[in-house]
């Protein structure tokens, strides 16, 4: 075990922390929840023009149980049962750790609810919406969590690995909970125009774009 701690002490100082101070910026913009708030809020009215407010708060509802779970395993059983100190907590390492804005996080990180809850919410609306770009563009953005979480130094990169892993399996879980229980509540014309689910193509071009968009005020941001 010894062994593979310290390689994860390496690969985690190996990420951390860079000479940019434009860099670390867009990374702890990248990082924060309220970045994303355009996002979230087209995909959630993309889904209620899509099937109406029945398929609105069936997604809504989904998305929230998923990331309460996670949120709650790695916050209120894992986090404490391991004690496993931040990079940044850690008296070992916290002196070789770069630190941006002084931000620090718990005291605890293992395992990383922030990939765990951005990997549930991307797995599920991947699965959900079939949609090639719009899900590569969504996991792209839930790999990009992580990997601030890393880069920042709140994390080692094995907090970050199961936290994604166990996000991917909530995130698929949920999927298929709600594919078994809610179907009712899902688009089920397939045609021209549609995705295998049954989503508009241009609405999920329109997400697409937002994310995109997003991505490029990340690098706004820091000059503001």
């Amino acid at each position: 075990m010894h062994p593979l701690l310290e390689l994860d002490k390496d690969i985690t100082l190996f990420i951390n922390g860079s000479d940019s101070l434009m860099w670390d910026g867009v990374i702890y913009a990248a990082t924060q929840t309220i970045t994303w708030i355009p996002v979230g809020l087209l995909l959630l009215y993309l889904v209620y023009q899509q099937g109406g407010w029945k398929s609105l708060l069936m997604v809504l509802a989904m998305i929230l149980l998923g990331i309460l779970i996670s949120d709650q395993l790695s916050s209120s059983i894992v986090k404490p049962l391991t004690q496993r100190y931040r990079p940044t907590q850690n008296p070992q390492l916290m002196y070789l750790v770069d630190v941006v804005n002084n931000y620090r996080g718990g005291q605890y990180g293992f395992f990383s609810a922030h990939a765990s809850n951005t990997f549930t919410v991307a797995v599920f609306l991947s699965l959900l919406f079939r949609h090639r770009l719009a899900g590569c563009l969504l996991i792209s953005w839930a790999a990009l969590n992580g990997y601030t979480r890393i880069y920042l130094g709140v994390h080692y990169f094995g907090d970050v690995l199961v936290g994604t892993l166990i996000g991917i399996v909530i995130g698929f879980g949920l999927y298929k909970f709600m594919m078994y229980k809610m179907p009712q509540y899902l688009p089920h014309a397939v045609s021209e125009g549609l995705t295998p689910s049954g989503f508009s193509c241009r609405k999920m071009y329109m997400l697409s774009t937002c994310i995109l968009l997003n991505y490029i005020l990340l690098f706004i941001i820091p000059f503001v």
